[in-house]
Parts: structure tokens; C-alpha cells; sequence
């Protein structure tokens, strides 16, 4: 992973500390951790694809969490849960917007010569590595199945 990354991160968290964010100092430090972490797991240093793909996994873990703590009515929980993804969503590339993953879809589609759903597991193949931490893997999912259909 890219060191400017993490200094940049750590960085933040100092920062966060000193103006007495103490919410956004402790995202931050989670961010930190589950990065070491996932570097120390691989015993290498992670590129930075590695990294979004593991923002973009701590947004989908909080995703999961504000379903469950709205259905159990637990919304102060859910709103943690929202404010720690606006902060984890500052370290990760703009998101593609539908019309622009429908497009690119459509290219990979023509490029790799796909007819039908049998061909969907080519086609996100190659989308995969172009929308990390740019897109939601399951709405690409959807959208190459419904253009392949």
C-alpha cells in the first residue's frame, strides 16, 4: 500500500486529536488498524487496489450494521455507523455514477465478446479490477446481468 496513504491517514488522526474530534480520530485509527492488519496477514506491502478493496469492505460491513441496527430500532447506532462511512469515504476514489458503470460495462461487454449471462463471469473479470473502490461490486453485478439478459 501506498505509504503516503497511511502517513496521510495518520496524519489525520494527530489532527483529528488536536481539534478534539475524538469520533473521527477513532474511524481513522480503524482504518489504520485493518490496514496494518491485512498487511501484516499477506506479509506484504498492500497496492493501493488492495487498500480500497478493504475501505470499500469496511463501507459494506457499515451498510450491513445500519440495516440490522434499523430494523432492531436502533438508530443512534445506525447514525454511528453512517457518520464512520462518510469518513471512510474520504479516503476512497470518486463513485462512478450508474450511467457511467452502464458504459463501461458496455465496452468491456463488446470487448471481451459476451453474448449471454454464461458470459458474465468474463465480464466481471475485467470490470472488477477497473471499478475497485469506485463502484459497489454487487450493482455492477446486477447491471452486467441485466445487459446480458
Amino acid at each position: 500500500m501506498s505509504e503516503v496513504l497511511l502517513s496521510s491517514i495518520q496524519e489525520e488522526v494527530k489532527n483529528s486529536l488536536k481539534s478534539g474530534e475524538k469520533f473521527k480520530a477513532s474511524t481513522l485509527r480503524l482504518i489504520v488498524s485493518a490496514l496494518k492488519l491485512e498487511e501484516k496477514n499477506k506479509a506484504k506491502t498492500l497496492t493501493d487496489n488492495e487498500a480500497l478493496e478493504i475501505l470499500t469492505k469496511m463501507i459494506k460491513q457499515r451498510k450491513d450494521s445500519i440495516s440490522q441496527f434499523e430494523t432492531a430500532n436502533r438508530l443512534e447506532l445506525a447514525q454511528k455507523e453512517k457518520d464512520e462511512i462518510e469518513i471512510i469515504q474520504n479516503y476512497l476514489p470518486e463513485q462512478l455514477t450508474e450511467e457511467e458503470l452502464s458504459a463501461l460495462i458496455d465496452e468491456i461487454i463488446e470487448e471481451v465478446n459476451a453474448e449471454s449471462v454464461k458470459d458474465m463471469g468474463k465480464v466481471m473479470g475485467v470490470l472488477k479490477p477497473k471499478i475497485t473502490g469506485k463502484a459497489d461490486a454487487g450493482i455492477a453485478s446486477g447491471l452486467v446481468k441485466k445487459l446480458l439478459s
